[in-house]
């Protein structure tokens, strides 16, 4: 993985958090356990070009369906 990539899975992860009101160990457990990283690093040349509203809904939306229970 580049560090442009990892920056921006990184800054996703802190949109999460407040999104969700969740610390950033809490959110990074989260997406982790739910696919979400790979998803975001799968998925980056769209994601970042999304606004980070509609990036951090995806991102839970991706979550949700894969078992978590943030939406």
């Amino acid at each position: 993985m580049n560090s442009a990539k990892i920056e921006y899975i990184i800054m996703l992860i802190k949109l999460f958090a407040q999104h969700f009101s969740l610390t950033f160990l809490q959110a990074y457990k989260y997406i982790s356990q739910y696919g979400g990283i790979e998803y975001a690093e799968q998925h980056y040349n769209v994601l970042h070009t999304l606004t980070f509203k509609d990036q951090v809904e995806g991102l839970a939306t991706y979550c949700h369906r894969m078992g978590g229970g943030l939406i």
